[in-house]
């Protein structure tokens, strides 16, 4: 049946699902097709979005579907003269229809794409690279496995208590995106914070030539996009190419990612939950609303309290305000900046569910997320400890190793429950809660929108749930 399910009714939305959840990128949609073979199971987290780029697509597949399944028809009502070349055809035009409009849709995604997407782009990018050239404001470009987002948005919201910053949207960090935010700048910033984002070997160098910056920041290092870098070295290379870019001056780099400290020159400054920028780090406490500690330096003392969660965010705070003092803004500016930042979506953020606490921690992908996570499992008190994770995506030749040390981190934590799914992650993770020789409750789920659709049923009040890891349905 499974091979059968191509010929269901349904197979159109199903390839227009997939297109979608692929971000209608033609490689990564066709690599999805060929290893699928039950086309039921597809949709499994998600249903397709009806949006105006979908229905268009749907409605291609539909018509085109029908075509070749109209002209199939004609050839087997031909053939019924005893003509065998006819039923050849005819037969050959309906059993190929699936394959056919699973590739042919992609043409004219490909054609846009060379034919206006990519034009258009690099006219964008010709013209930011000009605006970028003359922004007088101080440009930190902000690189990392992980921890991007964050950092840019919490030197955001405490460097705009005194100066006029500007910074790249949500998690837009490739070249295009870069164009459009070079493009919306008034020209009057004081600061203007680049997120980066790496995808491939050269795209940080390529973003630096491009940007121009004058201070770069680098969150850390940890096994991502690996089906590109292919090792946790080679991706260390190009985001610590930025530093290079620098001559490397003006760089700050986390202390605390174990894996990005063989990277780290004389001349790098380093931040880290102890110090940043000189400052010392102490009293750190970690509640249901956030964190606090305390800064010290030249005899000056700051309590900053923050709604970030965890004790991994003391690190980048401390930076925040250490660059913020650097630049001028006075001590209540300071204070006022931390206290406003907050959990972003998704990002270890916490919500109440009939009296138990849900941690969101779904968008991390990465091993570094995973530790800190299970540090603010251990941070927080609760009646019962809940940890549950699909596991890590793109983490090619490194997938088996990344995962055992998953769960021997889980197994060190010792949460009450472990919640996994069942992908090709899981024996992984089971292997190393053995290892780890956790004696907790493991529960394996075969149907994880399900489980989280109902969690209500699952938790009780004073219990804490930590959610890690999203794992879409075009990973196996």
């Amino acid at each position: 049946m499974s091979l059968l399910s191509q010929y269901l009714p349904g197979f159109p939305n199903t390839l227009v699902y997939m297109l979608q959840s692929s971000e209608y990128q033609p490689r990564v949609y066709l690599a999805w097709y060929w290893r699928t073979t039950d086309f039921r199971k597809v949709a499994h987290r998600r249903q397709l979005d009806r949006t105006k780029a979908a229905r268009v697509m749907l409605a291609i597949l539909q018509v085109g579907i029908m075509v070749q399944l109209l002209g199939s028809a004609v050839f087997l009502v031909l053939s019924l003269n005893g003509s065998l070349s006819y039923l050849i055809i005819g037969a050959v035009a309906f059993l190929s229809y699936p394959i056919v409009w699973a590739h042919l849709i992609v043409v004219p995604l490909a054609l846009g794409e060379w034919l206006v997407v990519r034009p258009r782009q690099r006219r964008q990018i010709a013209q930011a690279k000009g605006v970028f050239a003359n922004v007088k404001a101080t440009k930190i470009a902000v690189a990392g496995s992980y921890g991007k987002t964050s950092m840019k948005e919490l030197l955001l919201t405490v460097l705009s208590e005194g100066k006029k910053v500007a910074a790249t949207p949500a998690n837009k960090n490739v070249a295009s995106s870069h164009a459009e935010f070079a493009l919306s700048l008034s020209g009057d910033e004081e600061i203007v914070i680049i997120e980066y984002g790496e995808g491939q070997p050269g795209d940080v160098i390529r973003f630096c030539e491009y940007t121009q910056p004058n201070v770069g920041i680098i969150t850390g290092l940890a096994p991502a996009h690996l089906d590109q870098y292919k090792t946790l070295e080679a991706a260390g290379q190009d985001i610590f190419s930025l530093a290079e870019y620098l001559n490397h001056q003006n760089v700050y780099v986390n202390a605390d990612s174990e894996a990005a400290r063989p990277f780290i020159k004389p001349t790098h400054q380093q931040y880290s939950i102890e110090s940043a920028l000189g400052w010392q780090v102490s009293d750190v406490s970690v509640d249901f609303t956030g964190t606090s500690f305390t800064i010290k330096k030249d005899g000056r003392s700051l309590r900053l309290t923050s709604g970030l969660l965890g004790k991994h965010q003391v690190g980048p705070l401390a930076l925040a305000a250490a660059l913020a003092d650097k630049l001028g803004l006075k001590p209540e500016q300071i204070k006022a900046g931390v206290a406003k930042t907050a959990p972003f979506e998704h990002r270890m953020q916490p919500r109440q569910l009939h009296g138990a606490w849900i941690i969101d921690d779904s968008y991390n992908g990465n091993i570094e997320g995973i530790r800190a996570g299970l540090q603010l499992l251990q941070d927080l008190p609760a009646k019962r400890k809940i940890y549950v994770t699909p596991g890590l995506v793109d983490q090619g030749s490194e997938n088996e190793p990344v995962h055992l040390l998953v769960g021997n981190f889980i197994g060190e934590a010792n949460p009450d429950e472990v919640v996994l799914m069942r992908n090709s992650a899981e024996p992984y993770i089971q292997r190393g809660l053995k290892e780890a020789q956790y004696s907790g409750k493991i529960r394996v789920e075969s149907d994880p929108l399900t489980f989280y659709t109902t969690m209500e049923h699952f938790v009780a009040a004073g219990d804490l749930v930590l959610l890690q890891n999203d794992w879409t349905d075009n990973y196996a």
